[in-house]
């Protein structure tokens, strides 16, 4: 048979005696602050009596339940509140941006203020500038549309003609000499001709131009008889003619040669220089005295002799000159490997 403690049955009695006097004083918390609020309905001879209320499981949980909504529907009033404060503030700050007339100014018709005049939507108008030009509708803010792309002119200005003064022209070329030439009539305006008399002598055209300009050389010239092609003149000074001539100069060793010059005159001219070489490379190099580009002529042959005739074309103002030199660059003998000229003819 169980028997009960005298002392466990005290001390659970006082448990729920404790339990019950909290839920009591809760609920009559709740019970004050309903009759406080009722308190002008309380009849005038004193205030309501209470009676004491006998608390149960049940009515404990609904008094709980009560105090819980209460709470709740406090916190969602206080929540609404300050969103409806912070959206009537919102709503204030954005009114007082777009109010056009929030700088005191008094509008007139269409919005925009009195005494100010419409903007009619150009930057120069405006007082505002753009290398862009106004915006257009469905570009993007800032955004503007290409800039056109200039009209080229309908007839643009031909160039001034070039004349042959300001447009220096020059070229060099070989072929094999002929067997006789003419100085007289490949030379019109003038001719030169070098070892008719030893290897310091010269003939020249009697009435020529005196375009052809000896500038000497290096090395020591000696007069030749022995070429195998033949020139001859019949307009020279001091031998007037010549039926056919096979005399010439030559100078040997390699740096050796001839310097020569021929005067501009502004119009297009050609020249054909008579040499050759005997065991020997020449270069024939020309130049214009105004400046540019050399151009040259190679004639070798490391056995033998060989003549050649070089054409020049150049085109010069008048007091400028075509510069040419006929030197040795190389010898293939110990025995005098050189380079030689017979004459230069300008027409």
């Amino acid at each position: 048979m169980q028997t009960h403690d005298p002392q466990w049955t005290v001390r659970s009695a006082a448990i729920d005696d404790g339990r019950a006097a909290e839920l009591e004083e809760s609920v009559a918390d709740e019970d004050r602050t309903r009759s406080d609020s009722g308190a002008g309905d309380a009849p005038p001879d004193g205030p309501a009596r209470r009676g004491p209320r006998a608390v149960t499981a049940g009515q404990t949980r609904t008094a709980l339940r009560r105090v819980a909504r209460a709470r709740q529907r406090r916190r969602w009033a206080v929540e609404g509140v300050v969103v409806l404060v912070c959206l009537v503030a919102l709503i204030s700050y954005v009114s007082s941006r777009s109010d056009p007339d929030s700088d005191g100014h008094q509008a007139g018709p269409g919005g925009v203020p009195a005494g100010v005049a419409r903007s009619t939507g150009l930057p120069a108008v405006d007082g505002r500038t753009g290398e862009a030009g106004p915006a257009l509708p469905g570009l993007r803010p800032r955004q503007r549309p290409p800039s056109p792309e200039p009209t080229p002119s309908a007839s643009a200005p031909a160039p001034p003609p070039v004349s042959p003064e300001s447009s220096p022209v020059l070229s060099v070329s070989r072929g094999e000499m002929p067997a006789e030439v003419d100085l007289t009539a490949v030379g019109t305006r003038d001719w030169m001709h070098w070892g008719e008399h030893g290897g310091n002598s010269t003939v020249r055209k009697r009435s020529g131009s005196g375009e052809i300009i000896d500038g000497g050389g290096a090395g020591t010239r000696v007069g030749w008889d022995g070429n195998q092609e033949y020139v001859r003149w019949s307009d020279g000074s001091p031998d007037r003619s010549t039926n056919g001539s096979s005399n010439g100069i030559y100078t040997c060793g390699a740096g050796n040669g001839f310097t020569l010059a021929v005067a501009g005159s502004g119009e297009p001219r050609t020249v054909q220089l008579y040499g050759g070489i005997w065991m020997a490379r020449g270069r024939l190099k020309a130049r214009l005295s105004t400046g540019g580009p050399a151009s040259t002529a190679v004639l070798e042959d490391p056995y033998n002799s060989q003549s050649a005739q070089f054409t020049i074309r150049f085109t010069l103002p008048k007091g400028a000159r075509l510069l040419l030199t006929w030197t040795v660059e190389k010898t293939f003998t110990p025995h005098c490997g050189n380079v030689g000229l017979q004459a230069v003819a300008v027409r």
